[in-house]
């Protein structure tokens, strides 16, 4: 554990290297290629984590989960933006199209926020819709 007691011991540096780790293996996964991904739904949800700094007053953390016709769960995309903003979901998913994903699910489910609804509509328009 990183946190509490069990994180005695851990120097600044050791810190610094673990936040470098962690951000070059996101940067990889969030650039790997997805042109053989398929996907028969996505679950899709931004969170709101509640912390605050300068510039980051509705900002919130995107994330869809997305099961194979296999039937396995895969992270889909994790990213952040603006108070789940139809123009955050779409950057969201655009970002996916470039890295390969050639169709959207074929549900797309998720809670009443609207921006993610509007983006799926656009940018993957055969999916459907499931609250």
């Amino acid at each position: 554990a990183l946190l509490g007691e069990d994180a005695r011991g851990l120097s600044a540096n050791v810190v610094s290297r673990l936040k470098a780790q962690w951000a070059d293996e996101h940067r990889r996964w969030s650039q790997r290629d997805l042109s053989a991904c398929r996907y028969v739904y996505w679950w899709a949800d931004g969170i709101h984590t509640g912390l605050r700094s300068d510039h980051s007053d509705g900002q919130c953390l995107l994330v869809i989960i997305g099961v194979t016709p296999e039937g396995r769960k895969e992270r889909v995309a994790i990213g952040d933006g603006y108070r789940e903003s139809k123009a955050s979901w779409r950057d969201l998913l655009l970002e996916l199209k470039a890295h390969g994903l050639q169709a959207g699910p074929r549900l797309g489910i998720g809670d009443g926020a609207m921006g993610f609804w509007a983006a799926l509509d656009e940018v993957f328009p055969d999916a459907a819709h499931q609250r």
